[in-house]
């Protein structure tokens, strides 16, 4: 059996093991199995390092990991390299390789290009630094915000992007925090309503099982086009299974599977 999973600390939320599997079902891979791996971080390295032993070829990270997933591997592509964080790792040959596939996965989840665009990201984390970096290749105006300001100033100058002092609307609004998961409000964003209610498209890496987060909800109401986290798990969740499997992707059996919860039915 070839074992994939994802790692993060909390992680009973992730629909990526359903995604996966109805993934795996789909293209025949009936030796291939995904699953939840739970993982506090200072258990991270050495739980990562025994997982090849054990049967795995990948892992998806997540947060709060994605940071010493980059660390930890013997090898990284370019891109995770230059954005300091990894959410796939893959294990061959006695070693760990790093890719980053948060960033191409947001653009293609994206309604049209950000190219000569304005783009507002709220965060400072490994998710964080993934977007700013990918709206910044894809040639957009991208500017930094997070609640703890010098988190974000240091993101900014390392990427090459502006650092906002406040929240101020853009064409594309980026959210990639933990606020959202286990809430259903936004109040502790950096942001207003009216900010988000003049932003052209909200984008929220967070997800719920109940349905749209509070973010969400409120750029809908106002009219605004949205992406909401399960279509970038789609996306960036089917770069990864290449990466694994070197074949590609059945997105659409992928996205039925995140957005029910559950595999789709047989045709």
């Amino acid at each position: 059996m070839r074992r994939l999973g994802v790692l993060g600390w909390p992680v009973a939320h992730s629909r990526s093991p359903v995604m996966h599997n109805a993934a795996l079902a789909a293209l025949g891979l009936r030796d291939w199995t995904y699953q939840r791996l739970p993982l506090p971080p200072e258990l991270f390295a050495e739980t990562v390092r025994a997982l090849p032993g054990a049967g795995f070829v990948g892992a998806n990270v997540t947060i709060p990991h994605k940071r010493a997933a980059l660390a930890l591997a013997d090898a990284a592509s370019p891109a995770a390299r230059a954005i300091g964080a990894a959410n796939t790792l893959s294990f061959r040959d006695g070693a760990i390789s790093a890719e980053n596939t948060d960033a191409p996965g947001l653009l293609a989840a994206l309604p049209w290009s950000p190219e000569g665009r304005t783009a507002l990201v709220l965060g400072a984390g490994g998710s964080a630094r993934a977007a700013a970096w990918a709206l910044r290749e894809a040639g957009a105006d991208v500017a930094v915000l997070n609640r703890t300001a010098s988190r974000a100033e240091a993101l900014a100058a390392e990427l090459g992007v502006r650092f906002a002092e406040t929240a101020g609307p853009a064409d594309l609004l980026v959210h990639c925090t933990s606020v959202g998961l286990d809430t259903e409000t936004f109040k502790d964003l950096p942001v207003a309503v009216e900010v988000i209610e003049r932003s052209a498209c909200v984008v929220d890496l967070v997800y719920r099982a109940g349905g749209d987060t509070a973010l969400i909800a409120t750029a809908r109401r106002a009219g605004r086009e949205v992406v909401d986290g399960l279509e970038v798990l789609v996306h960036q969740g089917a770069l990864s299974l290449e990466l694994w499997t070197g074949t590609d992707a059945p997105l659409e059996v992928m996205r039925a599977a995140a957005r029910q919860g559950r595999p789709p039915p047989p045709p």
